[in-house]
């Protein structure tokens, strides 16, 4: 102990010396530059300070992110999708109705007028029901006619008429678009482009939380950067304000205070430069979250809330790309646009079929009227001169006269005509006149070239998506596999730079140390202090990269929305 005192007074007795024999060596020692304080700029267009902590933050991300909204824009319009695919299949109710008035000019005794002209009215309804089955294809069509008809023909038994028919028309397809055509496949696409949108609304959840994240642990960086170069010039400024003391002591070249005022100068260029990443860092970050250009937080400080968090249990590769291929929604979405693309094949080849169609029709119809006494009879009419001739040629040979006339003015229509519009409806009821037609038509195109290649366009189109979900699942195999190693390299480069950080501050300490007693000097002082500051700036350096390495491990294996505790019905229903 007394040597190592007595070998610490001499080395610096001869410091003392050889600084004095220098000073008076030196005709003239350079005056002191002087000491310069930290200056700080002001923020532009900050007025107060707000902590911010992470889950905020990706709650306000999602809430204004136009993107997301996009998306959900997406979702809402399959299911209008969907809706409308469904509407092919709704029944559909219209009809035809009309009345007229019909006056025929009639220049023959036949044609049942008195007065040269025929006059007719008629009231027309046919109401109807038509539509497609999503069963087999079969299309429909149910009509119901009515018509009374009210005419001045002298010759009519009844008078007005009630006509009515019921009639049921169907086809059917018994080939092509039996089990499948173009509704049908609309209507299952329908179904998977929703299903395909809620992935991709997933998808761009995961995204933009990911993109959150990221902003938010660069604001973290570059907030504690700023500190921490802050700190150097303090670091640096009690060096300065150390060294002074010892020149006017005469302990100390002034060429030491250059040297300090050197080193401080170049840590204030960096707080500066510190200072403006922070800015362009909440920036981006403000960007993300805020609604508009109007919301007070644009002129608030923003302060992350950063804590350090137990690291949860990494993976191993094989649990890893298991959850990848079972939850990415991007590989779901792929694989549905596989299967959508498989329905437009499975439709291309239906239509390259013959069409061939059965038609049935069934039908019954109905008529009443009211009956009209006969004023005249039009065969008695005709046949009077003949009658009356043989009338006479029989009274001569002592034979009974003949007559046309049935005695009866009445006409004899069935009684089950007799009657208003129910009679008409009742013979329609009871089926007493019906209509039964089958058929088949067929449509078989020669050659069929426009199908055939259509088909085979189809079935290209589904190649090609099978094999960019074949790609898509080596990009998730190379995304999980960069993820997981970016996540545990950065656990390990964390670790070591904040042992390093410790034995840095460690060694400045030490530094320091010798300085006061003597045994070191301003250079080595000053080469501790920077790899101290260096040291701290790879700390939190990792840290951030460590934050950010968890968020892409995250999004790689599709983990985001479970880690951040995100409810995406709960998003859904905000936007």
């Amino acid at each position: 102990m007394r040597s190592s005192s007595m070998k610490q007074f001499v080395i610096a007795l001869s410091l003392a010396s050889a600084a004095a024999f220098a000073q008076e060596a030196s005709p003239a020692s350079p005056p002191l530059p002087p000491a310069v304080t930290l200056q700080i700029a002001p923020r532009i267009g900050i007025t107060g300070e707000a902590p911010i902590a992470l889950p905020d933050v990706i709650q306000a991300v999602l809430a204004n992110n136009r993107d997301i909204e996009v998306s959900h824009l997406a979702q809402r319009k399959a299911v209008l999708n969907l809706k409308a695919a469904r509407g092919y299949f709704d029944p559909v109710i219209g009809g035809s109705a009309h009345t007229m008035r019909q006056v025929t000019p009639v220049s023959s005794s036949l044609g049942g007028a008195t007065n040269g002209a025929l006059t007719q009215k008629e009231l027309y309804a046919d109401p109807q029901i038509s539509g497609n089955s999503p069963w087999l294809g079969t299309t429909y069509k149910l009509d119901f006619a009515s018509t009374r008809s009210n005419s001045s023909n002298t010759y009519n038994t009844l008078n007005p008429t009630y006509t009515t028919s019921a009639t049921a028309n169907f086809t059917q397809p018994l080939w092509s678009g039996l089990f499948f055509d173009q509704n049908r496949e609309r209507l299952k696409v329908a179904r998977k482009n929703i299903a395909q949108s809620d992935e991709q609304f997933r998808q761009r959840v995961i995204e933009t939380t990911t993109q959150a994240i990221h902003a938010y642990w660069e604001l973290d960086y570059a907030l504690r950067n700023l500190d921490v170069q802050i700190e150097a010039v303090r670091l640096a400024e009690q060096q300065d304000a150390s060294n002074r003391r010892q020149v006017e002591q005469g302990t100390q070249a002034p060429i030491d205070v250059i040297q300090t005022q050197t080193q401080m100068s170049t840590y204030q260029q960096n707080v500066f430069n510190a200072q403006q990443q922070v800015t362009k860092a909440e920036n981006s970050l403000k960007a993300l979250m805020l609604p508009n250009r109007g919301d007070p937080l644009w002129s608030v400080a923003l302060k992350t809330a950063s804590s350090p968090t137990e690291s949860s249990p990494i993976p191993t590769l094989e649990e890893a790309m298991q959850q990848a291929l079972a939850d990415r929604p991007d590989l779901k979405a792929g694989a549905i646009g596989v299967q959508v693309s498989g329905l437009d094949a499975r439709l291309a080849h239906e239509q390259a079929k013959p069409q061939v169609n059965l038609t049935a029709q069934l039908g019954v119809q109905g008529l009443s009227g009211r009956s009209v006494p006969q004023s005249s009879d039009l065969f008695g009419s005709l046949f009077a001169p003949l009658v009356t001739r043989i009338n006479d040629l029989s009274t001569l040979a002592g034979l009974a006269p003949i007559s046309l006339s049935s005695g009866s003015s009445s006409s004899g229509v069935p009684s089950f005509f007799v009657g208003g519009y129910d009679q008409s409806l009742g013979n329609l009821r009871d089926g007493r006149f019906p209509i039964v037609k089958v058929g088949v038509q067929m449509s078989w195109p020669i050659g069929n070239r426009t199908a055939r290649a259509q088909a085979a366009v189809a079935d290209a189109n589904k190649k090609q998506t099978i094999a960019q979900q074949q790609q898509l699942e080596m990009t998730v195999e190379s995304d999980v596999r960069n993820g997981l190693q970016q996540l545990i390299n950065a656990d390990l480069v964390l670790s070591a730079s904040h042992r390093a950080a410790i034995l840095a501050q460690q060694q400045y300490d030490s530094e320091q140390r010798q300085f006061k007693a003597g045994t070191s000097t301003v250079y080595l002082v000053l080469q501790r202090q920077n790899e101290l500051i260096s040291a701290k700036l790879r700390e939190i350096r990792a840290a951030a990269d460590r934050g950010e390495a968890e968020a892409d491990f995250d999004r790689a294996t599709a983990n985001t929305l479970r880690r951040q505790n995100i409810d995406i019905v709960a998003v859904s229903k905000k936007l």
